[in-house]
């Protein structure tokens, strides 16, 4: 008699609990609120900037420089709060890509200044222009006058603390 292999069945998988809701008590907090609207802005901005072939403290620091520049790496890295350590890989990335330039500051030998290269401003530019479309992309439920309504109450909540 013929040996016969055990019939193999796929398993059916088990139905995928329901995603969790926020509790109303949770979800009508306006901490929540602009946690959630705050989280959408980054991913439609970071989504923009990825077009660009940018990351979003790229950009930061891109936008920094501009501001700052030429501006001491220790001071840009202060001025933005980002690590020293985490500092130094993105202007690791823009410079390599030529964006940025690192050369001892004029005023400190010891210190790097750091300043845009023609490429870094025009790729800057493109950048500005794809994140004020991801954000007016995020208030498009809103009407101008709301926008601006908006706009100058948060900035007032956001400043609190000034």
């Amino acid at each position: 008699m013929p040996e016969t292999q055990p019939t193999r069945t796929t398993p059916t998988p088990a139905a995928s609990p329901a995603a969790p809701t926020v509790p109303s008590a949770v979800r009508t907090l306006p901490s929540w609120l602009l946690g959630r609207a705050a989280a959408r802005g980054r991913g439609l901005v970071a989504e923009a900037l990825a077009a660009e072939g940018m990351k979003m403290w790229h950009h930061v620091v891109l936008a920094a420089v501009a501001d700052l520049g030429p501006v001491a790496q220790a001071d840009l890295g202060r001025g933005i709060q980002l690590d020293p350590k985490d500092l130094v890989g993105v202007l690791n990335d823009l410079q390599g890509a030529g964006l940025v330039e690192r050369t001892p500051d004029p005023k400190d030998r010891r210190k790097n200044a750091v300043t845009l290269t023609a490429e870094g401003r025009a790729l800057l530019r493109r950048c500005a222009t794809a994140a004020r479309a991801a954000n007016a992309d995020l208030l498009a439920p809103l009407s101008a006058a709301e926008r601006e309504a908006f706009l100058d109450m948060l900035e007032r909540v956001a400043r609190v603390d000034e």
